[in-house]
């Protein structure tokens, strides 16, 4: 026993003695981290007296730059890039905006001109471009496993490139890259705000994963594996962990809708400086389209606007489809047909069209279902005019620009029971009926049934009333909670 008792005494003197030599040198390493740092801010801080000119009226301008490697993509959130800097830009006079883009395949005129082609924004000043070398870090293709964590770090090295070629005042990550706020602010020595549109990671993700469900980021030979699914669930946390803390840092955090304000204030825990910013919506210009009753009753169109990405969920749309078009013809109905409306950003996203038009052949739908990818803003007003239901199949969609749009449109929306559409765009309006949510195959196969036997008249009710409901997402009233939002980065 007394032998054992100096043993035991012995071992905890030989790890006092470890243990302060070994503080000591956490203690030295953390200094010197501190003094790497602080060198790198210093150096920084230098280049960007070096880099910055002075503007026509010999004042230094107030550098506001938007990180968002594909501002060229033509969807929703490239929306509210363009409109935030032209919103900037009537508001204060000495600010020169900048776009840190990976879009080398297009000149800054070609990407400005593609903004008002699509969007019909036009721009009151010019707007400097800071074109990246390594837009290649942040692709998913890149990071066949561990993809959000492996874009999430290639975003911090695409960041540092931006950093080193453009020193801002005021920093705003306006594609969801939020690893690169605090890369900014505490290196930059810049004032850092960001607009979510969606969080990288969310309690729907992580229950996702729990429950062992099967989505396009929760593949099936993870879900029937009950190891790789616990692994896969402590990763999220982890990830879910950094996350907040890197979104933390931002000093302003707008999001897009109620259903993203409840995610990121579970994961940032930012409350004081997070508000609600609805995106902008070009409702005007749809609102300007005649709403009459409808003339022909021998051919209805639906018509879908979205990013050919995964998370849309074509493919429940065209399998939607065939099944509503097996039933009508067993009725000898009017002649239906499908048009799918969206941009192509990359490769992928065309392979994924060609996927989609396989399916189609597959169903044998082909002769009945349309694409038409990146299309100029006129066309796209022609089809929406045209169209009797605007379909839209995300599980839980962000927000959901092109359900508005639909709206205003004057189209009857049937929309994904869940997320934006659900909390904030298909809601009612003074206790009237703005259009139809669904959650499956057959829920939109009976909905799309459903409607097309509402007659004439309902349907322009419903129409009318979901046009009065968009007014909330318009232009002006983004404008108007944007500059309110982001006041505090300008003081």
């Amino acid at each position: 026993m007394v032998a054992g008792g100096l043993c035991l005494c012995g071992l905890i003197r030989l790890l006092c003695s470890l243990l302060i030599p070994a503080l000591f040198l956490s203690g030295i390493l953390c200094v010197c981290l501190v003094v790497l740092l602080w060198g790198i801010r210093l150096w920084i801080q230098q280049r960007k007296k070096q880099l910055t000119s002075a503007g026509k009226d010999g004042k230094q301008p107030l550098v506001v730059a938007f990180f968002h490697p594909y501002c060229n993509a033509g969807g929703g959130g490239e929306r509210v890039l363009w409109c935030a800097i032209r919103t900037l830009q009537k508001k204060y006079r000495n600010v020169m905006c900048v776009v840190y883009t990976g879009d080398r395949d297009a000149t800054g005129e070609e990407i400005v001109e593609g903004a008002f082609r699509r969007f019909n924004i036009k721009l009151t000043h010019p707007v400097k471009f800071v074109f990246l070398e390594k837009r290649y870090l942040v692709k998913a293709s890149l990071y066949p496993h561990f993809t959000l964590l492996g874009q999430s770090l290639g975003s911090v090295f695409l960041g540092w490139e931006a950093l080193l070629k453009c020193v801002p005042d005021i920093y705003i990550d306006s594609m969801g890259y939020a690893f690169t706020l605090p890369l900014f602010k505490y290196l930059g020595g810049c004032r850092v705000g960001c607009y979510v549109h969606y969080p990288t990671i969310s309690t729907d993700m992580l229950s996702v994963v729990r429950n062992q469900d099967t989505r396009f980021n929760n593949a099936a030979f993870i879900t029937n594996n009950p190891l790789l699914s616990k692994f896969k669930l402590v990763y999220y946390y982890f990830f879910a962990f950094m996350y907040g803390l890197v979104g933390s840092c931002s000093d302003v955090i707008m999001v897009n809708s109620s259903w993203t304000l409840n995610h990121i204030l579970s994961l940032w825990r930012a409350g004081a400086c997070t508000s609600v910013v609805y995106p902008p919506c070009d409702v005007q210009t749809f609102l300007d389209i005649p709403l009459e009753e409808e003339n022909s009753t021998s051919e209805y169109s639906i018509v879908s606007v979205s990013q050919f990405r995964p998370e849309k969920d074509h493919p429940l749309q065209i399998r939607a489809f065939a099944k509503l078009l097996k039933e009508k013809r067993l009725g000898q109905q009017p002649l239906l047909k499908l048009i799918l409306i969206g941009g192509c950003r990359n490769q992928q996203d065309e392979e994924r069209v060609n996927n989609l038009k396989r399916l189609c052949e597959e169903l044998g739908v082909s002769k009945d279902v349309t694409f038409r990818i990146n299309i100029p803003f006129e066309e796209l007003k022609r089809h929406l005019a045209e169209a009797t239901i605007g379909l839209h199949t995300m599980w839980n969609e962000h927000f959901g620009i092109g359900v508005v749009e639909c709206m205003a449109a004057g189209t009857v929306i049937l929309a994904h029971n869940s997320g934006g559409p659900k909390l904030d765009i298909v809601v009612p309006y003074e206790g009237h009926i703005t259009g139809f949510l669904a959650e499956n195959e057959d829920n939109y196969a009976e909905t799309m049934a459903y409607i097309l036997s509402l007659s004439p008249e309902k349907r322009l009710e419903i129409r009318e009333n979901a046009r009065r409901s968009v007014h909330r997402f318009s232009d002006q009233h983004f404008e108007e909670t944007f500059l309110l939002s982001v006041e505090p980065l300008f003081k």
